[in-house]
């Protein structure tokens, strides 16, 4: 197509649920606004208690709070404007906007990926060298492996944001969920092989790599727990992992099936909903999964109310 013949895009528009009717919409807005603040609301109770509580002053902990603390910022670039284009009909969003979505959504993918292998090391070295856990896992190497489960995050999310954002896009500016690299590649009227080729080889890198890495941990701990003689011991094991196998499976089921379904059974809305997992359900659960199945962060959860309502009676 011969440049003069362009139209040029200037924003893009989100069609989220548009074509739905206005009492669906405003359903769906009540339920998207109850998940966000369940998501922003769970998240920094473990931000919160993992910092105040000394019995939650561990690696665990820390690296849970770093995920966490990822899941807040994340939520905070996608849902508020999700929401607005549900109950303001606000679908309009600049190039910046839609370009900083892209980024939080690269930037947050593979930081978790890393981190939630992070969190499965830590948890092979408690459970493999329990007598050595506390020399391998103190608080420098702990920082180190926390920079380095976020640091991917930055030149993919860069590299890949800025390359698709150099493309040419024109015509049809209608993006059907939030701005992430499918939608938006759609858009473009300009070869992109060699920028999909990256993509795959690095989505492909980035994924897998941490993918490997917890496997490795886990079957390294299952077979530590297989010759643990008693079964208190083998219960006791299993239970410090199963929150962390349950996030693992949640993150990495919802993303697999948001982005590497094939394209000829990918409907329109079961994209939305898929996306719809990954963006705002995932979030909200993994709080939820940590605090209902561990006792620690129940208990450090119990204490912390304890000590506001005491503070709060003393100013009474």
């Amino acid at each position: 197509m011969a440049e003069g013949n362009w139209t040029r895009v200037s924003e893009f528009i989100l069609m989220s649920f548009s074509s739905l009717p206005t009492e669906m919409q405003s359903l769906l807005f009540l339920t998207f606004l109850f998940i966000y603040l369940v998501t922003l609301l769970g998240n920094s109770l473990i931000i919160l208690v993992t910092l105040a509580d000394p019995m939650l002053h561990s690696p665990m902990y820390f690296f849970l709070r770093n995920l966490s603390f990822l899941e807040v910022g994340f939520n905070l670039v996608i849902v508020p404007k999700m929401l607005g284009t549900l109950i303001a009909q606000d679908t309009a969003i600049s190039f910046l906007g839609s370009a900083t979505q892209m980024y939080f959504s690269f930037f947050s993918g593979v930081s978790e990926c890393f981190l939630l292998a992070t969190m499965a090391y830590d948890r092979y070295v408690a459970i493999c060298s329990p007598l050595h856990y506390p020399v391998i896992m103190n608080p420098r190497t702990c920082a180190k492996l926390a920079a380095v489960s976020w640091f991917p995050g930055i030149p993919v999310a860069t590299v890949q944001t800025t390359w698709l954002f150099s493309f040419p896009f024109c015509g049809i500016n209608k993006v059907n969920h939030f701005c992430d690299s499918p939608p938006v590649l759609r858009l473009v009227c300009a070869d992109t092989a060699r920028f999909e080729i990256y993509a795959i080889i690095g989505t492909v890198l980035v994924v897998m790599t941490p993918c490997l890495l917890i496997l490795c941990s886990y079957t390294r701990i299952a077979a530590a727990i297989l010759k643990t003689p008693s079964a208190k011991g083998k219960h006791k094991a299993f239970s410090t992992c199963s929150s962390h196998l349950l996030a693992v499976s949640l993150f990495y089921v919802s993303s697999s099936l948001t982005y590497f379904r094939p394209k000829s059974s990918n409907s329109p809305e079961s994209k939305k909903v898929l996306s719809l997992s990954y963006t705002i359900v995932t979030p909200m659960l993994n709080p939820i999964i940590y605090s209902l199945r561990n006792n620690e962060v129940k208990n450090a959860l119990a204490r912390t109310f304890h000590k506001a309502m005491g503070v709060r009676n003393c100013f009474l």
